[in-house]
C-alpha cells in the first residue's frame, strides 16, 4: 500500500479510530498529539520493531501484531521492521546480563520463520516489510560516531535494567549502550508516525522520540502494549519459562493450552488477541466461563490453521476431558515380549511422555499419571499387559503394545 492510496477508505471519526487504537494499551504519548496526527486525514506511518533473535514467535509476540492489523484496518500504513542488524546487540530490555551475540546465519534463518509466520495476522499487500541493516550497515565509522553523540551516558544510565546491573556489579556493554539510539535510529530513517512496543521498551520509544527531534522531525507517538501473562497466569509468555503458546503449535495443543489458561486470564487474552467487539466479549462475559474461553480458542486456532482445524479441536478437546477418551492419534509403540514386563518409569521417558527419570517418578507419586484411565502411584509398577494406554498430564498418551502378536 502506498502513502496516499487509502485516503478514501479513512472513513472511521477520531474518536472511533482512538477506541480502537488505545484497547488494552498500557500508556499513549501523547493522546493530543495523536489526535492532531489524525486531524490531518493522511494515512499515519505506524512501525514496530522484532528482533529475530529466536526462530518462533509465541502468541506473547502477536500483541503487537494484532495492534498493528487494526492500524491497517483503519487505513494507515504499517512498517514490519525486522531487526536484524540490532539482532547482532540484542535489546537489554529486562535483561540482568548481556546476551550472546548471533550470528549472521541464525539470524537469516529467524527471519525467514517470522516472515513465515507474521503474516498470518498482517495483511502482507497492505505491509511495507523493512530491515535495519538497509540504513545501519552502511553506516560509516564517522556516522556512528554522530549517532553516539546525539545521546548523554547519564540519560542512558537513567535506564532501570542498566541501574540494576550495576547496583548489583554486573557488567554493561558499550554495544548495549547504543542499543537504544540504534532502535531510535529506525525511527528516524522511517519517518515514523507513531511506534509500538510492549510496556518494557518504553526507554527505547523514549529515546527514539529524542532522536527524531535531533534531526529535526516530529516526534513518534508512542503507544505500549502489556505483556501478555504466560500459561502458568504469573509470568510474562516465554519460551525460557515453558509458558508459551507457538503461532506453529499443532491445531490441538494449541486449544489445549488455550483452554488450560485461568479464567481470570481469558479475558486480558480476548482484549489483546481477538478480533471481536467489546460488546460481543461483555456479552460472552455474562456467560459461562467455559463456554468464553472455547469461543476465545476456537478463534485463535482458525486463525493460525483454519476454521476447519479449529472446529476439530473442539470435538477432540470434547472427546479427550468432557467424555474422558484417549485422543483419536494416540501413537503407538510396540514392545517385545518379556518375562518380567517393562518398568512404567523407563516406558515414559524413553518415549518422550517425560522428560528424565526423575520428572517420571515425580509425575507418578503426584497421581498424574494414568493407565487405562486408571490413575497409577505405584513408582516400581512393570508393564505386562498386551495392551495398554498411558496418559501423563492431560494431553501426553501412548498406546504400549506387548508382543509380535500385536504389532
Amino acid at each position: 500500500m502506498k502513502i496516499g492510496e487509502t485516503r478514501a477508505t479513512m472513513t472511521h471519526t477520531i474518536d472511533q479510530q482512538l477506541d480502537l487504537i488505545t484497547r488494552g494499551c498500557v500508556e499513549l504519548i501523547s493522546d493530543a498529539e495523536l489526535r492532531k496526527k489524525l486531524a490531518e486525514g493522511r494515512p499515519l506511518r505506524i512501525k514496530a520493531g522484532f528482533d529475530p533473535t529466536a526462530p518462533d514467535l509465541h502468541l506473547g509476540h502477536t500483541v503487537l501484531l494484532q495492534k498493528l492489523r487494526q492500524f491497517q484496518e483503519l487505513g494507515h500504513q504499517v512498517i514490519f521492521l525486522i531487526g536484524d542488524y540490532t539482532a547482532k546487540v540484542g535489546d537489554p530490555s529486562g535483561r540482568s546480563s548481556t546476551r550472546p551475540q548471533l550470528t549472521d546465519a541464525e539470524i537469516a534463518a529467524n527471519v525467514q520463520t517470522y516472515q513465515d509466520q507474521v503474516f498470518k495476522i498482517l495483511d502482507r499487500q497492505k505491509t511495507e516489510v523493512r530491515f535495519n541493516s538497509e540504513w545501519l550497515g552502511k553506516m560509516t565509522p564517522s556516522e556512528f560516531l554522530t549517532l553516539a553523540s546525539k545521546y548523554t551516558v547519564a540519560r542512558m544510565l537513567e535506564r532501570d535494567d542498566f541501574k540494576k546491573r550495576l547496583a548489583e556489579g554486573n557488567e554493561i556493554s558499550i554495544l548495549e549502550l547504543l542499543y537504544p539510539l540504534m532502535q531510535g535510529y529506525d525511527s528516524v530513517a522511517l519517518r515514523a508516525d507513531v511506534e509500538l512496543g510492549g510496556q518494557d521498551q518504553k526507554f527505547n520509544l523514549v529515546v527514539a522520540r529524542a532522536m527524531q527531534r535531533r534531526h529535526d522531525q516530529a516526534e513518534e507517538i508512542i503507544l505500549t502494549m502489556p505483556l501478555l501473562v504466560g500459561l502458568d497466569g504469573e509470568k510474562k509468555m516465554s519460551k525460557s519459562y515453558g509458558n508459551h503458546i507457538a503461532i506453529q503449535d499443532p491445531p490441538n495443543e494449541m486449544f489445549g493450552k488455550l483452554m488450560s489458561i485461568p479464567d481470570t486470564l481469558m479475558w486480558d487474552y480476548f482484549t489483546l488477541l481477538s478480533d471481536k467487539s467489546t460488546d460481543d466479549i461483555h456479552a460472552l462475559r455474562a456467560g459461562h466461563p467455559r463456554t468464553a474461553k472455547v469461543a476465545l480458542a476456537q478463534e485463535i486456532v482458525a486463525r493460525f490453521h483454519s476454521p476447519d482445524a479449529a472446529t476439530a479441536a473442539i470435538e477432540e478437546f470434547e472427546r479427550i476431558f468432557v467424555k474422558k477418551d484417549a485422543p483419536s492419534n494416540v501413537p503407538v509403540v510396540t514392545l517385545a515380549p518379556r518375562a518380567d514386563g517393562y518398568a512404567l518409569v523407563d516406558v515414559l521417558t524413553e518415549h518422550a511422555l517425560t522428560a528424565s527419570k526423575g520428572e517420571a517418578r515425580r509425575l507418578i507419586a503426584q497421581g498424574a499419571v494414568k493407565i487405562d484411565g486408571t490413575v497409577i502411584t505405584d513408582i516400581a509398577l512393570r508393564l505386562a499387559a498386551a495392551e495398554s494406554t498411558i496418559q501423563v498430564g492431560k494431553r501426553r498418551f501412548v498406546k504400549v503394545l506387548i508382543g509380535s502378536g500385536n504389532s
